[in-house]
Parts: C-alpha cells; structure tokens; sequence
C-alpha cells in the first residue's frame, strides 16, 4: 500500500478543493462567468477524486484472499485511471462545453472584483496544497530528473495529486485572464475562450494520468536497481550456478512480486536445495523492504529453454 505521506497528501488537497469549490460556486453565480464556472466544476472533480484515492488506498489495504492470494494493491492503480477518467469525462468536457456556450451568446461578467478575490484566495489554498505535494515527491525523486521519477514512480497518488493541482494553478492563471481581459477589453467571448483552455489543460492532464496509471494497472516491473540487486544475490549464492529467468511486478507501491528460475548445482540434494532457497528468500527480503513474495523454481538451464520462456519476459541483467 501506499505511505502515511501519500495519505497526508490526500488529506491536504481534499481540505483545500472543498473549500474552494464552495467559494467558486459563489463567485461563478454571483459574477455569471463561464471561467469560474468551468473552475468550480474543477475543484469539485478535484475533490471528488481525492476521495476516490482514498478508497482506492483503503481497498488496496485489504488482505489477500483465496479470489485474491496477491491481494488488492492493484486496485490503488484501478482507482487511479478512474481519477483521469473522471477528470477528462466530467473537468474537461463540461469546461470546454461550457466555453464554447459562451463563446457562442457572449455575456459580459458582473462584478468582476469578486471573481478577482475568489481566485486570488483560491490560488493561495492551492499553493499550499501544491507545496505539500511537491515536497512529498521531491523527496521520492533522489536526484532523478522529474520525468524519470513519474515514469519510475509506483506510487500514483503523490503525482496524481501533484498534477491535479499544477492543473489548477495554471487554470486559475487563465480564469483571471479570461476575467480581466474580457472586462478590460469588452470582450467577453474571452471569458469563453478561457473555460476552452482550461478544458484542454484539464485533458492533457487527463490524457498522461491515465497512461501513467494504465502502465502500472497492467504490470510494472521493479526499479533497475531493485532488480539487478535481486539478481546479483541469487547469481552470487553458493550452490547456483545460473539465473535463468528473473521477473518481478509491482502489485502495489510497496508490494513486489518476485519469480526465480535458478540452476542448481546437480549433486545438491534436495535438502540444500531447500536451505539455499530460503537463505535467497531473505536475503532479497532484506536488501529490498518492498519486495513481499518471492517464489524459487529449480531448473536446468536447458530445461527452461526447452519448456519455452513466457514470451516478452523480463531477462536476467548483468
């Protein structure tokens, strides 16, 4: 399952989306823009799904069971595609619909001031919520690039949130300029043409959250480092005397899954065979903390070429 620090996350942006949503309904009845409509829906898909992470965080806690001997920590990333779903179905279509209304019968915001304080107190709620999810990647990316450390990443719900609100702050920038301009210009086809743009943000942020969760919905292997680890303890165990295949998968953040098929030296009996496996088991256990099962196969080198290796498996690495 995910880390406590994946829970306060949550908590922060779930706090801080209903408290906005509820400020930007307001100001969007009040001043009749589309743009601050188009964020008040924003917030609420937001917050609605902080909610769904949480109980896809409760479902994937769940222990194993005889439908599920894995367990449930794949639903985390299950719940994690629902969140871009929801985002592009529910955020993005109603925004840029909304948008093209108004563009289509312009009408000129009312009391533009109380859009200008909705957003202004709404870009200092996200900001906060924003930092707290920043400095909890920050501390997973261990010098990596950003993009190295979303793609390495097995925990969706830091970067979901992370973005989530990156989202929020850029469409809050273009919900005050579509306010401004439009009451500065008298244009209010702007106000329009900024609920579009915020739909095409929310999209786009759509678009990658649901790839990045698909990948991990669909099997990810460890990191590099977990599994060159795990093959150099087995390689360098006494008594084997080949790795043939070495596959791991991430069933959770934290929950991986490993498969040895290892030859052993043939005069071996069936005892030390046995000693030697265990003595594997934890030593991968205790060199990689996220590493939960391990299961062993002994067999020759030319027996698991002839049975055929599962096409597209992950090979041993030097």
């Amino acid at each position: 399952m995910a880390s406590p620090t994946s829970r306060t996350v949550i908590y922060a942006a779930l706090l801080g989306n209903a408290a906005i949503a509820v400020t930007k309904f307001g100001a969007a009845g009040l001043t009749g823009s589309a743009a601050m409509l188009s964020e008040a829906i924003h917030s609420v898909v937001d917050t609605g799904n902080q909610l769904l992470l949480l109980f896809g965080l409760r479902r994937a806690a769940k222990p194993p069971s005889a439908k599920h001997p894995f367990g449930y920590g794949l639903q985390l990333y299950f719940y994690t595609f629902v969140v871009a779903v929801l985002i592009f179905g529910v955020g993005a279509v109603i925004s840029i619909v909304r948008g093209i209304e108004k563009v289509r019968t312009p009408a000129s915001v009312e009391d533009a001031w109380i859009n200008y304080i909705v957003l202004g107190v709404s870009a200092l709620f996200e900001s906060a919520v924003w930092l707290v999810a920043f400095k909890s990647f920050n501390e997973e990316r261990e010098g990596r690039s950003w993009l190295a450390a979303i793609r390495s990443s097995k925990d969706p719900t830091v970067f979901t949130v992370l973005f989530e609100d990156s989202a929020a702050l850029l469409g809050l920038i273009v919900a005050f300029f579509g306010v401004l301009l439009s009451e500065e210009l008298d244009l209010p086809i702007l106000d329009g043409v900024a609920s579009i743009v915020i739909g095409v943000i929310l999209s786009v942020t759509a678009l990658f959250l649901a790839a990045r969760s698909q990948s991990l919905l669909t099997g990810e292997a460890a990191s590099h480092d977990t599994r060159l680890g795990i093959n150099r303890i087995a390689r360098a165990t006494p008594g084997v005397v080949g790795l043939n295949q070495a596959m791991t998968m991430h069933f959770g953040p934290n929950d991986v899954f490993v498969a040895l098929s290892l030859d052993f030296e043939d005069a071996l009996p069936a005892s030390e065979v046995e000693r030697i496996v265990t003595h594997i088991e934890r030593a991968i256990k205790a060199a990689h903390s996220d590493v939960t099962r391990v299961f062993i196969e002994a067999q020759s080198f030319d027996a698991d070429r002839r049975g055929g290796a599962v096409e597209g498996a992950q090979k041993s690495e030097t």
